[in-house]
């Protein structure tokens, strides 16, 4: 799987990874189709990121759940 290229089914695997990864209750929040497709390279990123990591801190997950919201359509 390339996933630097753009799609539906690569950035829902992404979102998909990093809830797994984060552990995040409210999954259902984060949803693809209420991402912004033109801000696929951030999601990319912010992917790459989070899967380098084994853990993260209580500040560090709000700021990467924050994120997620920032990619979210307007």
């Amino acid at each position: 799987m390339d996933l630097t290229v753009q799609s539906a089914e690569n950035a829902e695997y992404m979102v998909e990874k990093i809830k797994d990864r984060l552990r995040i209750v409210n999954a259902g929040a984060l949803k693809v189709s209420a991402f912004d497709e033109e801000q696929y390279e951030e999601l990319h990123s912010l992917y790459t990121m989070v899967m380098k990591r084994e853990t993260f801190s209580p500040s560090e997950m709000q700021a990467i759940a924050e994120e997620l919201g920032n990619l979210r359509k307007a």
